[in-house]
């Protein structure tokens, strides 16, 4: 497992009836594939997994596999209320075909540090995949300090990255200062790809993989007035992954670039009214001014 490059959090396509819509799913995560795109994370928060069922979730394992065919390497982001729970979608992700897993922290319960070491301990040792840490304090309550991360690395050889999104641009630092190079960093907010990190769990990538491929590229190999005036033109869209309403507003820009459905499962609802105007406006704002020589050809 290569943790480095672009890796879209996938979003999970819903159909009229709130199904799982499998069909544009696969020709999602080709388009992004054949976009630059170097795998695939499923399931994660993004991809609205609190609300999916534990069938349904290796259901979309399984189809996501089968379309990246070979080419890439699909992820499992590990998500439960209990471990036992946990290790159970870890063990079907790597029975599925998946190359990676995603570990999230417990859902709802926020434990010390003992109880919470113990859970994602118990999501390492369940399979000999390559996995990532997730630390977003921001969203998940659970902040997985440098030294913690540390610690589980040096007792576990399958913890080969951290998705680091505490929104503190320090912590890149941080975590490289007392590691030995083993752990790949990445960044998992989208307004902070610019800062260095080696790999990008990306969502506006779900309606927009050229731009936020080239983004990363131009980033990654120090071309910094280019990618900053990229990054000046992508910024207010960018934003939309650091809210609250993050997920209806990826899909919404999906929906207006003509690439998915605005659809979300309740108890998440469709922005409407003058929340819709004003997310409908920036968008609208962005694409008028879409970089001539990164607009998808029509």
């Amino acid at each position: 497992m290569n943790w480095q490059g672009i890796l879209p959090a996938m979003t999970t396509c819903f159909d009229e009836e709130l199904k799982v819509d499998h069909g544009f799913m696969t020709r999602h995560a080709r388009w992004m594939l054949d976009s630059g795109c170097m795998g695939i994370v499923s399931l994660g928060s993004l991809g609205e997994a609190a609300t999916l069922t534990f069938d349904e979730k290796i259901a979309i394992l399984k189809n996501m596999v089968a379309a990246a065919n070979g080419r890439a390497p699909i992820v499992a982001a590990i998500s439960a209320l209990s471990t036992a729970e946990a290790v159970s979608l870890a063990k079907a992700a790597a029975d599925c075909g998946c190359e990676g897993l995603m570990v999230l922290p417990p859902y709802v319960y926020l434990g010390d540090w003992r109880e919470t070491k113990a859970h994602v301990a118990a999501i390492f040792k369940a399979t000999p995949l390559s996995c990532m840490l997730y630390n977003n304090p921001v969203a998940y309550g659970t902040d997985f300090l440098p030294e913690q991360i540390h610690e589980l690395a040096a007792e576990h050889s399958n913890l080969r990255a951290v998705k680091e999104s505490s929104t503190d641009v320090r912590r890149i630092a941080a975590i490289r200062s007392i590691e030995d190079g083993r752990l790949q960093i990445l960044v998992g907010v989208d307004d902070l790809i610019v800062e260095g990190a080696t790999g990008w769990i990306a969502g506006l990538v779900n309606a927009l993989p050229v731009e936020s491929v080239a983004l990363f590229d131009l980033a990654a190999q120090g071309r910094t007035r280019e990618a900053f005036e990229l990054y000046r033109w992508f910024l207010p869209l960018l934003r939309m992954d650091t809210v609250p309403k993050f997920i209806q507003l990826i899909k919404l820009v999906q929906q207006e670039v003509g690439e998915g459905s605005a659809r979300v499962r309740p108890p998440r609802l469709e922005l409407a009214g003058s929340e819709l105007d004003a997310a409908r406006a920036v968008i609208h704002a962005a694409l008028r001014s879409r970089p001539s020589l990164l607009a998808k050809a029509e």
